[in-house]
């Protein structure tokens, strides 16, 4: 029997600077894990690169989208693909190393102690960002407050991209369903399995901004999140809270 039970989602566009490297350092930290790289027609042959390592690696994967349509849909993507296999975890990475794949192995061990989605969250106990302006930090941790205030979320770190999924809040969702593609898709995934009563934690993790390669934040990515959260609130009648929730009960332990 095989000793692979999570499968961890890179979506990648013009990365070939790091896949190599992520690939590598990924295998190494998540004796557990496959990868999943779905990549959105890279000019710069990114996707080519994960071919090649797909052919090295038998732990290694690759989806190929004709088009750059956009984070969510990417993960969307992988999703599904899991979901067509026996993985029971499903986590979500940059392939930038702002996410540390040695962190891998906590997102696991959080999950197996009995929980249904396990956010990385850069403020648990204190700011855990490396190498970012002023600006941008200011703007991430801006952007958590004003979800938790319209939402209720209690989670530190809403709009943060490096999490696990246990299969079953995978399987509840309708991803035609999913609107946002951005920072908003982070934060309606999470809104999603909150008000299904799903078993939702965070661990400390360190965010340090890439070290190559090109950012593909922009203004419209922060708009996006501007708006999904009200839609959230609206859709959802303004509750504050899950109908049921399962236990553990606490929101957001670090």
């Amino acid at each position: 029997m095989s000793d692979i039970d999570t499968l961890v989602i890179v979506p990648t566009y013009n990365e070939k600077e790091n896949i190599e490297k992520i690939a590598a350092t990924v295998l190494d930290a998540s004796p557990h894990a496959d990868m999943l790289f779905v990549d959105d027609n890279s000019p710069d042959g990114t996707g080519d690169l994960a071919d090649a390592l797909a052919k090295k690696h038998d732990r290694v994967h690759v989806l190929h989208r004709t088009s750059k349509d956009g984070l969510g849909r990417a993960y969307i993507a992988g999703f599904k693909w899991a979901l067509g296999r026996d993985y029971q975890f499903v986590m979500e990475m940059d392939c930038d190393f702002s996410h540390d794949p040695h962190e891998i192995p906590n997102f696991r061990d959080k999950i197996i102690s009995g929980y249904d989605l396990v956010l990385g969250s850069r403020y648990c106990n204190g700011i855990r960002v490396l190498n970012w302006p002023m600006s941008r930090l200011l703007l991430s941790r801006g952007a958590g407050i004003y979800v938790q205030l319209i939402t209720g979320m209690p989670f530190t770190d809403p709009t943060g991209g490096f999490k696990c999924f246990r299969r079953e809040v995978l399987e509840a969702y309708d991803f035609d369903r999913v609107k946002a593609n951005g920072y908003g898709f982070q934060i309606e995934m999470t809104h999603k399995a909150w008000m299904k009563g799903f078993r939702i934690g965070e661990v400390p993790i360190v965010f340090e901004d890439r070290q190559e390669g090109t950012s593909k934040m922009s203004g419209n990515i922060v708009y996006e999140a501007l708006w999904v959260v009200w839609t959230l609130a609206i859709r959802n009648g303004f509750r504050r809270k899950p109908k049921n929730k399962r236990q553990p009960t606490e929101a957001a332990p670090c």
